[in-house]
């Protein structure tokens, strides 16, 4: 595969990335790496900080290239909540982003990513979507604080904004990293 496109002018959700890069590889391909993800190692427990998740990710049972991918990923997550909340990177505590599912998104993501091994990634402006989100800090304006920072680094957003929350700070971690290009 040479060039990887994703069309986030709907949703840009963690879940619709992933399920779109399965979708992309053959049957067989997706079983084996979702029984790799699986049997990879991610606790099912909460992590609170960068810490605990680059440990976690250290401990995985995959190519140095899909944790190379997932640390760089919680390092933008951690830089966004730094900068939320005004603290040092360090100081970040992780909430919904710093589960097991949310880490095993990633992993998933990061799989598929090496799987297709596409030259390079191209996404459309990203639908944030409108609204407000409950979250571990209350009722918060969408796009939540830590996704507004991600998205501040340069991805482009729809002008139209549908309803709720259609990118997660861990999407938005994802898309920063990955997308090469924005058309």
């Amino acid at each position: 595969m040479e060039q990887l496109h994703f069309d986030f002018t709907k949703t840009a959700r963690r879940q619709a990335i992933l399920d779109e890069l399965f979708a992309l590889l053959p049957s067989d391909r997706r079983t084996v790496i979702a029984k790799r993800a699986t049997q990879a190692g991610v606790p099912d427990r909460h992590h609170h900080d960068l810490g605990e998740v680059l440990s976690t990710i250290d401990a995985l049972a995959v190519s140095e290239r899909v944790k190379r991918d997932m640390r760089a990923i919680y390092r933008i997550l951690a830089e966004a909540e730094a900068t939320a909340h005004g603290c040092a990177v360090d100081e970040t505590h992780f909430h919904e982003v710093g589960n097991g599912e949310a880490i095993e998104n990633v992993l998933g993501i990061a799989l598929a990513i090496e799987a297709l091994d596409p030259d390079e990634i191209t996404a459309t402006p990203v639908q944030v979507g409108s609204g407000t989100v409950r979250c571990a800090h209350g009722e918060l304006a969408i796009p939540a604080p830590a996704t507004a920072a991600i998205i501040a680094r340069g991805i482009p957003v729809c002008e139209e904004k549908l309803d709720g929350e259609l990118c997660t700070p861990t999407s938005a971690a994802v898309i920063c990293h990955f997308v090469d290009r924005f058309e």
